[in-house]
């Protein structure tokens, strides 16, 4: 990595879901903890103003710009595919607005995490020849991302095998790096979350989660399996803010000794390293965030994807990870199906030892600093926006 004097210029581009802002706003922290004993590190991130992205960099206080893009739906019913010919105007509008942003901003780098409104801003960096670096959360390549392969100087990747999902001169231009996760998750402490949630250092601890906004159907298996469970475990469930008052209800309805075992809360923040750091198993969805700090820190996983969502990314995601024994995936869960599958982890301790294993060989720990070494430092025999045109020449 380069820590020689001057600035660089960052601009980043990428959002609409937290699976595209946030590593995005890891791989900023992460660039500037590295460039700060010698490099001064000047951030534009370009967006939609009114998705998320604009909340995180306005809570990060991140200076913003907004372009208009449009979105295209896959696989669209009858008012979508109507929505998709009433955005199409807007694409070019948005690649004129991006191309104004990134002529005055003068980037060293674009980093585009994906997301619709990656387009417009990455074919802009690509026109003005600026160096582009797409990154990859998903293990199927996201259609903004598959077009923005072509013409980037660099594509890092999450997953080997999302390799075979790029066009062939994309492939020589791509790493491996995994999906950066923040990195206070990897200095979690099991006897702090013990004493901060009260509990029993000699029971297995299972966590259970459907992501910050909680997931219905989650929530009401868990509730229909807590007396199974808790006989031999004690449950943390992440409810969601909407869930939080039905979950409480359902263990003020548990007998005494079981309601003790019973740990519902509304969001996981600060507390979530050490309670990650204490699970002996975690029951989650299969999102591209959830699974990176997963395998990251090696735990043994039931996952329930999210079904449908954008490419059948989840169920992907999940398959995967079942096929290299690094997580149960119950694809149709129910109650019976869910109560076996845990009771049956939870009591074989090997099976467990054996998936951690095969979680964390799946993982990428360092995968913040490695992205950010391919920002600030460009590859050899490159120049920026060289791309698909050095594959045309």
């Amino acid at each position: 990595m380069s820590t020689g004097g001057g600035m660089l210029r960052l601009l980043v581009t990428g959002g609409g879901t937290g699976g595209h802002t946030y590593p995005a706003l890891t791989t900023i922290r992460a660039v500037q903890a590295r460039a700060a004993s010698g490099r001064h590190v000047q951030v534009l991130w370009v967006g939609v103003g009114d998705g998320l992205e604009a909340r995180v960099a306005a809570a990060e206080q991140i200076p913003f710009a907004q372009v208009s893009t449009g979105r295209f739906r896959r696989s669209p019913n009858r008012r979508e595919r109507w929505a998709n010919l009433t955005d199409l105007p807007r694409v070019p509008v948005g690649i004129g607005q991006a191309t104004r942003i990134v002529a005055g901003f003068r980037p060293d780098v674009v980093f585009a995490t994906g997301g619709y409104v990656a387009l417009p801003v990455g074919v802009a960096a690509w026109l003005l020849r600026r160096r582009l670096v797409v990154h990859e959360q998903t293990l199927a390549v996201g259609a903004a991302n598959r077009v923005l392969a072509r013409l980037a100087d660099r594509v890092l990747l999450s997953h080997r095998s999302s390799m075979r999902h790029l066009p062939v001169r994309a492939q020589r231009r791509a790493v491996v790096t995994g999906n950066p996760i923040r990195p206070q998750l990897l200095s979690g402490n099991p006897e702090r979350a013990r004493m901060t949630l009260n509990l029993d250092g000699g029971v297995p601890v299972v966590l259970v989660s459907g992501g910050a906004q909680g997931a219905q159907q989650i929530n009401q298996l868990v509730a229909e399996v807590l007396p199974q469970l808790l006989p031999v475990c004690q449950l943390v469930h992440q409810t969601g803010p909407a869930n939080i008052e039905q979950a409480r209800q359902v263990a003020a309805g548990l007998p005494a000794s079981l309601a003790a075992r019973y740990r519902p809360v509304a969001y996981l923040h600060d507390e979530l390293p050490d309670l990650l750091a204490a699970a002996d198993l975690v029951v989650a969805r299969a999102g591209a965030g959830t699974v990176a700090e997963l395998t990251a820190l090696g735990k043994p996983m039931v996952l329930i994807p999210l079904v449908p969502t954008g490419g059948d990314e989840q169920r992907r995601t999940a398959r995967h990870l079942a096929e290299h024994n690094a997580a149960v995936m119950l694809d149709s869960p129910n109650p019976h199906r869910l109560c076996e599958v845990v009771l049956d982890l939870l009591a074989d301790t090997g099976r467990r030892a054996a998936m951690a294993v095969n979680a964390r060989l799946l993982g990428h720990p360092d995968a913040a600093d490695r992205v950010a070494d391919h920002l600030l430092d460009p590859p050899a025999g490159t120049r920026p926006g060289d791309g698909e045109r050095a594959g045309r020449r």
